[in-house]
C-alpha cells in the first residue's frame, strides 16, 4: 500500500511538472503583433451572399507574404492607414468617368491587423467606381 501512494504521488508530481512546462511554452513566439488578413472582391452588395470574384491572403509580420501579388506594397499601404481601413478609400478620381449603372461590388478585409480583429467592408455602385475610389491602392490590386 505504501508503494502505491508513492507511485501516485510521483505520477501527480510528473503531471504538475508537465503542466507547468506547457504553460511556459505559451509565451509569444514573436516580438510582432500578428497581422494576417484575407481580402476579397465580391459581386453584389452583400459579401456573404455575393459571388467572390477574387481573394488574396496577406501576412505582414515579420515579413510581407501570402497570395497577394504585391505583398510588400500592400503591407506598406496598410501600415499607412494606422488601422483605420476607411483610409484605403480616396476621393474618386475626377478625371475618370464611370457609368451610372448599379452593379454593386463589395470589398472586404477580414482577419487580424497588428493584434486587433478586423472585419471591414465597403460596397461600391459598380467596378468602375471601385477602381476610381481605390485609386490604384495596392491592397485591392489583385
Amino acid at each position: 500500500m505504501r508503494y502505491r501512494s508513492v507511485a501516485v504521488s510521483a505520477a501527480a508530481a510528473v503531471l504538475c511538472l508537465a503542466g507547468a512546462a506547457g504553460m511556459a511554452e505559451a509565451k509569444p513566439t514573436s516580438l510582432y503583433a500578428p497581422s494576417a488578413m484575407v481580402f476579397s472582391i465580391s459581386q453584389g452588395d452583400d459579401a456573404h451572399t455575393g459571388t467572390v470574384l477574387r481573394a488574396a491572403t496577406l501576412s505582414c509580420m515579420p515579413s510581407a507574404q501570402g497570395t497577394h501579388p504585391d505583398a510588400k506594397a500592400a503591407c506598406t499601404t496598410l501600415n499607412s492607414t494606422g488601422g483605420t481601413f476607411d483610409r484605403l478609400l480616396a476621393a474618386p478620381d475626377t478625371n475618370r468617368a464611370c457609368p451610372m449603372n448599379y452593379a454593386p461590388v463589395t470589398v472586404t478585409a477580414d482577419g487580424v491587423w497588428q493584434g486587433s480583429r478586423v472585419a471591414w467592408k465597403h460596397t461600391f455602385a459598380n467596378s468602375c467606381t471601385m477602381s476610381a475610389t481605390l485609386n490604384g491602392n495596392a491592397v485591392f490590386a489583385f
